[in-house]
C-alpha cells in the first residue's frame, strides 16, 4: 500500500470532536448532519508538511497508508492551545452601543479581526473571551486519505483556494503559474508568490483582467477549524 510523504498533495477525510463531546469540524456529509453544522461537506486538498492543517496532524500523516482509517488524539497544547487568561478583555458597553449593538452573553463577536465571546454585561462593562472556542480542550480525529494528487492543475487550485478561499482562473505554463484575476487581488496573491514557488516549482505571474465579478474581490476572512 502506498505511503505518504512530505510535500505530498492528498485528499482527506477528517471529523474532529471535542473529547467526550460534540464534533466541531468535520468534511464528511453524515457527521456534518449528525452534529447540525452548517458546513459544506467538500474534499480538503492540501500538501502535506506545509502546515496547511494542525502541524500535528501534518506530522502524523507522514508514512500513512492511502485508504486506512485512523484516529488521533491531541492534548490542548498539540490541538488549539491552552486558554490564556490575558485574552479575556473588558470592553466599554458604549463600543457595542456606537455599533448600535446590545451584547448578551455568549455572543460572538469579530473586533478588529479578532473573534470574542461575550461572558457577561454589567455596569457598562462587557467581559469578553478572546481565546479560540477549542482552547485547552483535548480534541480527537477521524482522518482518512482518499487519494494522493499528482496533477499540478489540481494542485494549483487547493493552493489557490487555501489561500483565498476563492476560485480564479489561472493555468499553467513554462514552468509558470498564471491567474488572472484584478490588480487588487492580484496584489493579495503576490503576497504568496514564495510559496507557489516553493511548493509547486512555479513562479506565479499575475494577469489583470478589466472585469471581474464582485464576489472575486473580496478577501474572506473565514477560517477552517482545523
Amino acid at each position: 500500500m502506498e505511503k505518504i510523504s512530505k510535500k505530498d498533495f492528498i485528499e482527506l477525510e477528517f471529523t474532529g470532536r471535542v473529547k467526550g463531546g460534540d464534533i466541531f469540524d468535520s468534511n464528511i456529509k453524515q457527521d456534518l448532519q449528525k452534529a447540525n453544522l452548517n458546513l459544506e461537506p467538500k474534499p480538503f486538498v492540501f500538501c502535506v508538511g506545509e502546515k496547511m492543517f494542525l502541524e500535528a496532524i501534518d506530522d502524523f500523516l507522514i508514512g500513512k497508508e492511502i485508504g486506512k482509517q485512523y484516529e488521533l488524539e491531541l492534548e490542548p497544547e498539540k490541538a488549539f492551545g491552552k486558554r490564556n487568561p490575558s485574552l479575556i478583555k473588558i470592553i466599554p458597553l458604549r463600543l457595542f452601543k456606537q455599533q448600535q449593538t446590545m451584547p448578551q452573553p455568549g455572543m460572538v463577536f469579530n473586533f478588529d479581526g479578532q473573534i470574542g465571546k461575550v461572558i457577561s454585561v454589567s455596569g457598562g462593562r462587557v467581559i469578553t473571551d478572546f481565546n479560540n472556542p477549542l482552547a485547552g480542550k483535548t480534541v480527537i480525529y477521524k482522518l482518512r486519505i482518499n487519494r494522493k494528487i499528482t496533477d499540478k492543475n489540481e494542485k494549483a487550485k487547493a493552493l489557490i483556494e487555501f489561500f483565498t478561499k476563492k476560485e480564479f482562473k489561472f493555468e499553467i505554463k513554462d514552468k509558470k503559474l498564471i491567474i488572472y484575476t484584478d490588480k487588487k487581488f492580484g496584489e493579495f496573491l503576490n503576497l504568496f508568490k514564495d510559496k507557489f514557488k516553493e511548493i509547486l516549482g512555479l513562479e506565479l505571474n499575475i494577469k489583470e483582467e478589466k472585469t471581474t465579478n464582485k464576489e472575486n474581490t473580496k478577501i474572506s476572512t473565514q477560517k477552517h477549524s482545523k
